[in-house]
């Protein structure tokens, strides 16, 4: 957990000082979430987000009570630069891993730093990705929380924020 002068605690155990992070998405991000739609043509894939009502309903979506989904802002000085989330299947114990960057953040390594630090948020904090705390699966397509987790460099997590 960072302390109050932003400094994160590495996993290997090294400190240093982050401005890019994970915080949860808000609504007052859908500014953010048009302008990085139009960033690159590409972002198509991702959502029907041409104007900023679409950009407001896509997040509200995202945050809409009740949702299967666990939206991640990554943010760069808290400016929004992609979106990071799992959606949850409750019944069969499984998450649908899915990101996006805005088109000037991609190249820097965060998707896969961000992608890392939700694995690790969903195994351990989150934790309802597993039968009675059992790994339960024909074959392996993924991390669970009884494998070993990897060395990465993870991205700080803010939470409640």
């Amino acid at each position: 957990m960072a302390d109050s002068d932003g400094i994160e605690p590495h996993r290997t155990g090294e400190v240093r000082r982050e401005t890019v992070a994970l915080r949860r998405l808000r609504m007052s991000d859908a500014a953010a979430v048009h302008e990085a739609f139009a960033s690159a043509g590409d972002m198509a894939r991702q959502g029907d987000v041409t104007t900023a009502e679409g950009a407001e309903r896509y997040v509200a979506r995202l945050l809409e009570a009740g949702s299967s989904h666990e939206a991640w802002a990554i943010v760069e000085a808290d400016e929004l630069i992609g979106v990071i989330g799992v959606t949850v299947d409750e019944e069969n114990r499984s998450g649908w891993f899915w990101y996006w960057m805005t088109h000037r953040a991609r190249g820097r390594g965060l998707t896969r730093r961000a992608a890392a630090t939700v694995a690790e948020w969903a195994l351990t904090e989150r934790g309802k990705f597993l039968i009675d705390g059992q790994r339960i699966d024909v074959e392996t397509y993924g991390r669970l929380r009884a494998d070993p987790a990897p060395e990465f460099d993870a991205l700080p997590l803010l939470i409640g924020l």
